[in-house]
């Protein structure tokens, strides 16, 4: 082979291997359904906030044996969710925020909000490896037990399978694995009527979420669930229920509706701006853990804990 023909092979062999890194880098993945590929997302996992920048202690703490819930529905707009019977019953027994924004559109971004303080630059809803991270992993690291409950969920977490949506479980996408923490709703009964863990992430499924269904079927669902775990003592010692919507329904504003409910609150509401990275650095406040990412300059949902 001459020398000529062999440059030129080299040529297209660098040529190749760029195209190949240019399409990892832009984030290509495969469907839905399809396994998952091993392309990660090159952006730095968001980092807790240092002790000195740390804002002052939340005034309320999370007293011992309670806990910290989180119940995240779909694709309606505050007016929409507020509208339904029984979570207008218990807007107007505990606390609202009524000017909380969801950070983007589609789904999945919100739903890595809420759990790392950053988006990592996503605007779609396809499957992507991201660094490991998370709350899930800062929980791990202190020792504080924590569950996420994926109604419908498959065998295999990153893949989006009959009423499961991957893309409305964010712990499957940090490290690009199923963590042992992540269950189906097969131990949430007993999970609340025994140990419950310290912080408990509920995801329904696409209908009972409202992503797929009525709003009002999804406010049905609420009716179900919610009293189950205000029944728990894991509630009753003190704990906090948020329930949140990943986005409205596509508008520019993104004014979703954010109900908190702990048993030592009274109605009220707070019209502060308030948005998922807020609700994050709550949570991790009340949880005793740094915050991360953007939650670090977030102002927390303190008025409507009090």
């Amino acid at each position: 082979m001459s020398d000529t023909v062999r440059g030129t092979g080299h040529r297209r062999t660098a040529l190749a291997v760029g195209a190949v890194l240019l399409l990892s880098a832009c984030g290509v993945q495969p469907p839905w359904g399809a396994s998952p590929g091993p392309t990660p997302i090159a952006a730095p996992a968001p980092t807790e906030a240092p002790a000195a920048a740390s804002p002052a202690p939340p005034e309320v703490q999370l007293p011992a044996g309670a806990s910290v819930f989180l119940i995240v529905m779909e694709n309606r707009s505050s007016a929409q969710a507020l509208a339904q019977p029984y979570l207008s019953d218990l807007a107007g027994r505990y606390a609202v925020a009524t000017n909380y924004h969801a950070v983007a559109h589609p789904s999945l971004p919100n739903y890595l909000a809420l759990t790392s303080g950053s988006t990592y630059g996503i605007a779609d809803d396809d499957y992507h490896v991201l660094p490991a991270g998370g709350i899930g992993q800062q929980l791990d690291r202190r020792g504080i037990a924590w569950r996420a409950y994926m109604e419908g969920l498959p065998s295999d977490c990153r893949i989006s399978r009959g009423s499961y949506a991957a893309r409305h479980n964010p712990f499957a996408f940090y490290g690009g694995s199923c963590p042992p923490n992540v269950v189906s709703f097969a131990p949430l009964e007993a999970d609340l009527s025994g140990d419950t863990p310290r912080f408990v992430w509920i995801t329904p499924d696409v209908c009972h979420d409202g992503h797929s269904c009525s709003t009002r079927t999804a406010d049905d669902f609420l009716a179900g669930l919610v009293p189950r775990i205000l029944a728990s003592p894991a509630w009753a010692r003190g704990g906090v229920l948020f329930i949140t919507w990943d986005e409205d329904d596509g508008t520019a504003g993104n004014q979703v509706a954010t109900v908190v409910v702990s048993p030592r609150l009274e109605a009220q509401q707070s019209a502060r701006a308030y948005d998922h990275y807020s609700l994050l650095a709550t949570m991790e406040d009340l949880l005793g853990v740094p915050r991360l990412g953007a939650a670090a300059q977030a102002q927390a949902l303190d008025d409507l804990l009090l």
